[in-house]
């Protein structure tokens, strides 16, 4: 059975984009000095889970009507399941699936497509938050950028304590820190 994992960049105060869903903040902080770590999380992963609003995102900023080329580059050859009540932008050669209803309707598709790898989360934090109502959110790794925003888009809006959360791992790189959490049901 796949593990759904929740991997995602933060701020310190628990926003993953602004109130205008952007990102500037996290693209004007330095890179992390060491990318395999990412490259050894994506080597896991089997399938890609996101929302509209984290695929718009992407959609608009890697300009992927004009260069399809850069969602490979960035997620190669996995499926990308978008929850969406609206139809989604095509990307040329991806295989993007447009879904529509709750996550648990999609659970055994979506775990087919990633043949017994992971199944990433992108975002955004609210469908991260449907997966651990349904008990199906295994694991959250929260890269933490030296940035505050005061208000945005949450990390994750729901209400799960230690009973159901416990630290992993902790670890630096360059100016993140990154948390790995494990999440019981």
């Amino acid at each position: 059975m796949a593990r759904y994992v929740y991997c995602t960049a933060s701020t310190l105060d628990g926003y993953l984009a602004d109130d205008a869903d952007s990102l500037d903040w996290l693209l004007n902080v330095p890179a992390a000095d060491d990318a395999r770590a990412f490259g050894a999380f994506l080597d896991g992963v089997g399938a890609l889970v996101m929302g509209s609003t984290t695929f718009d995102w992407v959609h608009r900023h890697e300009n992927l009507h004009e260069h399809p080329e850069r969602w490979q580059d960035a997620y190669a050859e996995r499926p990308a399941f978008v929850f969406s009540s609206r139809e989604v932008a095509p990307v040329g050669g991806a295989d993007i699936r447009h879904v529509r209803g709750t996550v648990s309707s999609h659970l055994a598709e979506i775990e087919a497509a990633a043949e017994g790898r992971d199944v990433w989360i992108v975002g955004g934090g609210d469908l991260a938050g449907q997966f651990a109502d349904i008990g199906r959110l295994d694991r959250i790794i929260v890269t933490y950028a030296p940035a505050l925003l005061g208000s945005g888009r949450p990390l994750l809006p729901r209400r799960l304590d230690s009973t159901r959360l416990r630290v992993e791992q902790a670890a630096m790189d360059g100016p993140f820190a990154q948390v790995t959490l494990s999440v019981s049901p």
